[in-house]
């Protein structure tokens, strides 16, 4: 038993999907005979991989193990704890992993656009020091993180707003709360999901429910980038 709730588990799942080549879990929406989902041959392939890595990672640290000890150097679980503290850790919901496929420069900014899938696209905007400190160039991969508050939900496709990153999806799961509601859309034609957090009178007044088309909407200001080495 996995000590993780069944909302958890699918915000997992969705994580996966957005970072990973290829997706890993494919769902099938309900009808007459019942939803469900499908682990795909390249997540398959992900988890025999992982298990192959895990079984080379213990031979390895316990052969670092061994040597630290004979050099009556401290226990390796210091550096593991050490190593673990230094990870990336980010409390954005939405992660999107992709080359950068362009950048220009401006005076004291540089729009940086990530390449997802061959029709989609994510911009984001940093100073050039940060774009120059992260050495942001053509085929650089990186994470592009999004908050979900900085996530706008658009009941009109064309509606008038200068917002850079605009994508179309279907409300997958509504989580009201007493205030905000957290909204999941699942991208149309994409294997891409969004998260926004909004208020609930927003969830009213744009009668928001599972299975209706918006358009998740944000600016490219709003996107953090981290470069993978």
């Amino acid at each position: 038993m996995v000590p993780l709730s069944y909302k958890a588990a699918w915000e997992a799942v969705d994580e996966m999907n957005n970072l990973a080549p290829e997706p890993v879990v494919l769902r099938f929406a309900g009808g007459r005979s019942g939803g469900g989902t499908e682990l795909t041959a390249f997540g398959r392939r992900l988890i025999a991989f992982y298990r192959a890595l895990e079984q080379e990672y213990q031979c390895a640290l316990e052969t670092l193990s061994g040597s630290l000890d004979q050099a009556a150097i401290p226990d390796v679980a210091e550096f593991r704890r050490a190593l673990k503290r230094m990870s990336i850790r980010t409390s954005a919901r939405n992660q999107f992993a992709g080359p950068i496929v362009a950048v220009r420069n401006g005076v004291v900014d540089a729009e940086v656009t990530i390449g997802l899938e061959p029709d989609m696209q994510v911009t984001a905007r940093v100073t050039k020091q940060s774009a120059e400190n992260l050495g942001l160039g053509l085929g650089r991969e990186v994470l592009a993180l999004v908050k979900a508050s900085s996530i706008l939900l658009l009941a009109d496709e064309d509606e008038r707003i200068s917002v850079r990153n605009r994508f179309r999806g279907q409300i997958a799961t509504i989580q009201e709360g007493p205030v905000n509601a957290e909204v999941t859309l699942n991208l149309t034609g994409a294997r891409y999901v969004v998260t926004a957090v909004i208020n609930q009178e927003c969830v009213r007044r744009m009668e928001l429910s599972v299975g209706k088309t918006v358009t998740a909407a944000f600016e490219a200001s709003s996107v953090f980038l981290v470069a993978v080495d």
